[in-house]
Formats: structure tokens, C-alpha cells, sequence
């Protein structure tokens, strides 16, 4: 017996008129959907999630924004996922195949790539970016702007301010520094132990070195431009608004 070639909804859900679900997605009972909002196939919405309510922006005077959400999404109980603002581009989006825990909240013009996992109660405010395979541990709150980079990992409890460079892994209560390369998780997605080990000496070049950062970045730029992962591990910091996170010493010492 193949799956449902229609979603199926629960009682006391409430389905706006501009929203659209793919086959085989599930909403449980309690759930609203509003707004221009868009549902992948074979997503999982559990209890009491809301989708596609206005951003919590003061500007925002009723336009057309959307939510986009990819295939093979759970969300969740409770989890608030807020359509965009026109200025932040009108869209908030995930990928596929993320898992979002109870209570996590995204708001507007956040995107999320694929296979994200958010544990129970992190919070997004506006305009962030998260990479493939990022985790976000419980209870973390991340200040607008922020980008986490793929296979990046946050954890719990964490106060984040600055971006979170690819591959490595930051935490904090106060402000959030780096602690080393996510060493777990990369070997749980297939990396090498070479791969691993020259992102370990690259991560100790950038953020535990005595060097002046961007001389760092230079150091490593010459000596390792050959590896694709420190290439779009130094294009992610070449392309930071907000700076990335600074390592455990590098705050010690200030």
C-alpha cells in the first residue's frame, strides 16, 4: 500500500486559503496555517505548531510574504515558524529533511537549509542563515543576522552574537566562543580522518594562534588553498557582517 496521495489533517486545524501541502504530509490536530505558506510532501506537523503568522516586525503592514517549506520536515509541538518581511526578502524558508523539537521558534526571513536539527526551545530571531547539517542545541537563543555554517554545531543554552564558522562548534551562555572542530558529527557524515585533522590545524591557525586574525587567514589561505573545505570554510568568514565567533583562548585573553 503506497502513501496518501493526499495530505491528511487533523481535527481543529485551520487551514488558510493561501496555503498549499504536498502529498503525503500529515497535520495533526490543533494546528493553524496561514498566510501564503507552502508544505513540502511527507512532512510531519504536529499539535498546536503555528505556520505562516506575521512576522513579529513593527513595519510589517499586512504584504504578501511567504513560508517555504521543503519535503520530510517534523515540526514538532508548538514550534512557530513566521512568514518574511518585504524588506528581509520575503521569504522564509527551509529545506528538507529538518527536524524541529517542541517550542522552537523561526522567525522572519530566516532560512534554513537541509537536514537542521533544532533541539526543544532554540530560538531564531530575524534574517538567519543555517547551513546543511548545522545542529542547534535546547534552550539557545541566536541574534539576528547570525549565519551558522554547514555541519556546525551549537550548544545548548547558548547566547550567539556572531556567526558560526562550517565544521566547528560554539557554545556559551553569556557569548558563545568556538570549542574546536565538530569532530562527531563530521565523522558521523562520512569525513575522513585527514579531512578532520586538516580542519583541526586550520582551526587552530585561525583561533588559537597569537596571530592578528586577518594575518591568520592569510597564513591559511596560502598554505592550505587546496583543500575545498578550507575554501569554503575562509569564503564563509570572508563574507561575515557580523564576525565569527572567537575561539575559547582568544576571549580568555581578553
Amino acid at each position: 500500500m503506497g502513501r496518501p496521495s493526499w495530505p491528511t489533517v487533523g481535527a481543529y486545524s485551520i487551514i488558510g486559503e493561501h496555503v498549499r501541502i504536498g502529498q503525503g504530509s500529515r497535520i495533526d490536530a490543533h494546528v493553524v496555517i496561514e498566510g501564503w505558506t507552502d508544505i513540502g510532501e511527507d512532512c510531519q506537523i504536529h499539535s498546536f505548531v503555528s505556520l505562516g503568522a506575521p512576522p513579529q516586525h513593527l513595519q510589517y503592514k499586512g504584504e504578501k510574504t511567504l513560508v517555504r517549506i521543503g519535503n520530510h520536515n517534523i515540526l514538532r509541538e508548538y514550534v512557530t515558524v513566521n512568514r518574511a518581511t518585504t524588506f528581509g526578502g520575503g521569504v522564509t524558508s527551509l529545506g528538507d529533511h529538518n527536524v524541529l523539537m517542541a517550542y522552537v521558534h523561526i522567525a522572519h526571513d530566516c532560512h534554513l537549509g537541509s537536514h537542521v536539527v533544532m533541539a526543544n526551545a532554540a530560538t531564531l530571531a530575524g534574517h538567519i542563515t543555517i547551513g546543511d547539517h548545522a545542529i542547534v542545541g535546547g534552550l539557545s537563543g541566536i541574534h539576528q543576522y547570525v549565519r551558522l555554517g554547514p555541519y556546525s554545531m551549537v550548544g545548548g543554552c547558548s547566547a550567539l552574537g556572531q556567526d558560526v564558522p562550517p565544521f566547528m562548534r560554539a557554545a556559551g551562555g553569556y557569548r558563545a566562543c568556538l570549542y574546536g572542530v565538530n569532530i562527531i558529527g563530521l565523522k558521523r557524515h562520512g569525513f575522513s580522518e585527514d579531512r578532520i585533522r586538516l580542519l583541526k590545524r586550520v582551526y587552530r591557525a585561525l583561533f588559537r594562534s597569537k596571530l592578528r586574525f586577518a594575518d591568520a587567514v592569510k597564513q591559511v589561505r596560502d598554505e592550505f588553498d587546496d583543500s575545498k573545505d578550507v575554501r569554503e570554510l575562509l569564503a564563509f568568514i570572508d563574507s561575515t557582517k557580523r564576525g565569527v565567533c572567537k575561539g575559547m583562548d582568544e576571549r580568555e585573553d581578553e
